[in-house]
Order: C-alpha cells, then structure tokens, then sequence
C-alpha cells in the first residue's frame, strides 16, 4: 500500500552509521511500494534533504551525533510534521526512549 495512491511511499533514512542506512536501504528497496529518496547521516542533514526531497516517511535512529533523535523529532513535528518511524538498537533500557518518541508523534 501507498500513501499516494500508484505512487510509490517516498521514504528518507536518517541514521549515523553507514551500516545501518545501507541495510535499510536494500531492505525498503526490495518492496516495490517503497522508494528510498535518500539518506542522511544526521538530523541537520537531514533537515535540508526533507526540504528538497519532500519525503513521505522518514526512518529515524534514537542516538546520533550533532542533534539526538528525540530532539530533531520534535522539532520537525512543530515546524514540518510527516510520518516518523524511529529506528534503535535500544532494548529494554529504551523502553522510556520509546514512549517519548510515541509521544513526540511517532508513528512506530
């Protein structure tokens, strides 16, 4: 399913490692109702790519340099919300993480 009708979902990834935005990137690839427009390595750079690419969704890692998760998803909540999927290797001892991204907006 899509969120445009044929149009495929037009996803960004927002996520510090390499690793983990290449692997998201070949995994969301694979579905032919999904388009990965970009990745950012970053919130601050991942601000720009949401004005230029104009996403559907975006994939969100908790911890990252320059800017936390939580922060940026607040922020882009209050000035340009979208539907957010946050990303975290964080288990248990995120449960707390967890809800206040729920509570943010976070759709997952």
């Amino acid at each position: 399913m899509t969120l445009t009708g044929n149009a495929p979902c037009r996803v960004l990834i927002v996520d510090d490692s390499a690793v983990v935005r290449q692997m998201l990137t070949e995994i969301l690839s694979s579905d032919p109702a999904i388009d990965v427009v970009g990745t950012a390595a970053d919130p601050l750079l991942a601000r720009e790519k949401i004005k230029r690419l104009a996403p559907d969704v975006i994939t969100l890692d908790v911890e990252m340099p320059r800017m936390d998760g939580l922060a940026f998803l607040e922020n882009l909540m209050r000035l340009h919300p979208l539907p957010v999927v946050m990303i975290s290797s964080l288990t248990e001892r995120g449960a707390d993480t967890t809800l206040q991204a729920l509570g943010l907006a976070a759709v997952d």
